[in-house]
C-alpha cells in the first residue's frame, strides 16, 4: 500500500510551508506529496495569504526534492487551456527528472471561478471540456517526434501541434481522475487514466465506485487490474487521544466525526482502517494534512503508520 501526503494549500498556507511538508515527506519515506488546485478557501474563514498556483508550486518542488512523486488532487480542466497545461506538466515533469502525475477533474466550485474570472459552464459540458481535454493532451504527448497532432472538437481544435514538449515519462506521465459520477466518471477513468481516485468515501462507497470502474474497464476490453484504485482521508493521528483531540480540534473538525468519516486515531486505529481499504482493493491512501505548519504530525505518521501499511 503506499502512502501519499495531500495538501489543501488554499487554506491559508504560502509556498514555504508547502516545500516544509514536501520535505518532511520526502524525509519521512512516503511515496508522494501532493497538493489540491483551487484557486479559494473552501468553507469561509480568513483568506490570507491567499492562494498559490499548483503547476508553478509543483514546479519549485521538482527542484527542491528528489525523490518523491509530485501531482494535483485535483487540477480543474476548466483553469487552462489543454494545450498550454500539457507544455506545463511536460516541463514540471522534466524540471523532476520524471517524477509528476496529473489529477484532472472537471471541476466543481463555483466561488473560485467567479471570484478569478474563470469561465463556469454547467456540468455537462464541464464533462465535455475534461473529456476533449484528456483526448488533447494524452495525444500531444503520444505523437511521434517528427509528426504532428491534430485534433476537431466541439470545444477545442489542434491543428499541425508538433506535440512538444515532450515528458520525461514515457509513454507519459501517470493521469489519475476521480468523482462519483454513475456513468461518465468511470468511462473516463477506464479510457484514459492510470488511476482511479475516490476522495473521503468510507469504505463501502469505495468499493461501489471501484466496481464501476472495474465493469468500465471490462466494456472497453481493458484488464481492470491496470488501474489503480485510491481514496483520500483527512487524517489526524496521535499518540494518544488527547493528541489525537488536540491535531483534530486544530483543522477544526470533531473527534468522532472524523474517526467515522476520516483517519482519525492512534497509528493502531490507522492501520486498521487502512487496511479495511486495502482488503476492497485500494492500492493508495492519500492523507489529506490540514495543518501544515505541524510536521510533528507527518513524522509520527511516517514512524508509526507507514512501515505497518
Amino acid at each position: 500500500m503506499d502512502l501519499r501526503i495531500f495538501v489543501e494549500p488554499q487554506q491559508g498556507n504560502t509556498y514555504a510551508q508547502q516545500l516544509g511538508v514536501a520535505r518532511a515527506t520526502e524525509e519521512g519515506g512516503f511515496d508522494a506529496f501532493f497538493r489540491s488546485d483551487h484557486f479559494l478557501r473552501i468553507g469561509g474563514g480568513d483568506p490570507g495569504p491567499g492562494p498559490t498556483d499548483s503547476w508553478v508550486t509543483l514546479a519549485g518542488l521538482a527542484v527542491q526534492t528528489s525523490r518523491i512523486r509530485l501531482g494535483t488532487m485535483l487540477t480543474s480542466a476548466t483553469f487552462r487551456y489543454p494545450g498550454p497545461l500539457a507544455i506545463s506538466v511536460a516541463q514540471v515533469d522534466e524540471m523532476s527528472g520524471g517524477r509528476v502525475e496529473l489529477g484532472l477533474g472537471a471541476g466543481w466550485f463555483e466561488a473560485e471561478h467567479k471570484a478569478y474570472a474563470i469561465p463556469f459552464p454547467p456540468l455537462g459540458e464541464r464533462f465535455d471540456r475534461l473529456g476533449e481535454q484528456l483526448e488533447i493532451i494524452t495525444g500531444l504527448w503520444a505523437a511521434p517526434a517528427g509528426e504532428t497532432f491534430g485534433y476537431e472538437g466541439r470545444y477545442y481544435s489542434v491543428t499541425d501541434s508538433p506535440g512538444l514538449p515532450k515528458p520525461a515519462q514515457r509513454p507519459r506521465p501517470p493521469i489519475i481522475i476521480g468523482g462519483f459520477g454513475p456513468v461518465r466518471t468511470p468511462r473516463l477513468a477506464a479510457r484514459y487514466a492510470d488511476e482511479y481516485n475516490a476522495a473521503f468515501q468510507p469504505v463501502a462507497e469505495a468499493a461501489r465506485l471501484f466496481d464501476q470502474t472495474r465493469k468500465a474497464c471490462e466494456e472497453i476490453g481493458r484488464d481492470p487490474g491496470s488501474l489503480k484504485r485510491s481514496v483520500a482521508l483527512t487524517t489526524c493521528c496521535g499518540r494518544d487521544e488527547a493528541e489525537v483531540t488536540r491535531r483534530v480540534e486544530a483543522v477544526g473538525r470533531q473527534v468522532p466525526e472524523l474517526r467515522e468519516g476520516g483517519l482519525a486515531g492512534t497509528p493502531a486505529e490507522l492501520i486498521e482502517k487502512i487496511d479495511a481499504y486495502a482488503r476492497i482493493g485500494a492500492d493508495r491512501v492519500y492523507l489529506q494534512i490540514l495543518d501544515m505548519d505541524d510536521l510533528d504530525h507527518i513524522a509520527l505518521l511516517a514512524a508509526e503508520v507507514l512501515p505497518h501499511v
